[in-house]
């Protein structure tokens, strides 16, 4: 099995009203591939921090890795890509900036989330629409503990804050567009997959995270940039 699955590192990054528990699925297939799986745990307090997040587990890695990320995920890896050890990019239903442009800014004109904003500057998701939109596709009581345990992401330092790198334009990349996403449009997705110049893959009537419960879409899109990258 080690020589047909190419580049043997995974680093997969969560995105904002998450953390890396949520990769649990993804982790568990990839393992029983044979791949050797970390998950960042970004406190999402700044970009800088989550970069440097990424950065410290890719210094662990014994060789080459694919780099994964998830929604505002997509933000860090385009920035943390650049790290030496990174053979490829993964995007799954996430956010890839260019260089000078934020999360939030390419957000900005479409539809807005629904978000509350605590004193200190830290966006939480309305519960509510945590469950209905965010965690759409999930069952119920799991979407209601997804966003009772979500972590709040820094509105200013980290989705606002704007990419100094886009990784993307000098690492192969790979991107899953999330058919039936509630959070970021199909549309956007498929847009900014082109952009890249991103082997783009559909999942079919995926949620925002319906990589959680069904994994199978974005693990072939993963062992498919591991396989290539290693050519």
């Amino acid at each position: 099995m080690a020589q047909d699955i190419g580049v043997r590192n995974i680093v997969l990054v969560h995105g904002a009203w998450a953390d890396g528990s949520g990769w649990r699925a993804v982790y568990d297939a990839l393992v029983a591939e044979g791949y050797s799986v970390s998950a960042v745990q970004n406190p999402l307090t700044s970009l800088a921090d989550d970069v440097a997040a990424v950065d410290r587990v890719l210094d662990r890695q014994d060789g080459p890795a694919i780099l994964v990320g998830h929604s505002y995920g997509g933000a860090v890896i385009s920035e943390a890509g650049d790290h030496e050890k990174v053979a490829a990019l993964v995007y799954v239903a996430a956010f890839a900036p260019d260089v000078g442009e934020s999360t939030f800014g390419l957000l900005a004109g479409g539809p807005q989330p629904p978000i509350e904003v605590s004193a200190d500057g830290f966006a939480f998701f309305q519960r509510d629409a945590f469950i209905a939109a965010f965690a759409s596709g999930l069952d119920p009581a799991f979407a209601a503990f997804l966003a009772d345990v979500q972590v709040p992401v820094s509105v200013e330092a980290a989705g606002s804050a704007p990419l100094s790198v886009a990784a993307w334009h000098d690492k192969p990349s790979w991107y899953v567009v999330a058919t039936d996403d509630h959070i970021i449009p199909p549309a956007a997705q498929q847009q900014m997959a082109a952009r890249a110049g991103a082997t783009m893959v559909e999942d079919p009537g995926a949620g925002h995270i319906g990589f959680v419960v069904n994994p199978e879409v974005t693990v072939g899109a993963i062992i498919a940039a591991a396989r290539a990258a290693a050519n």
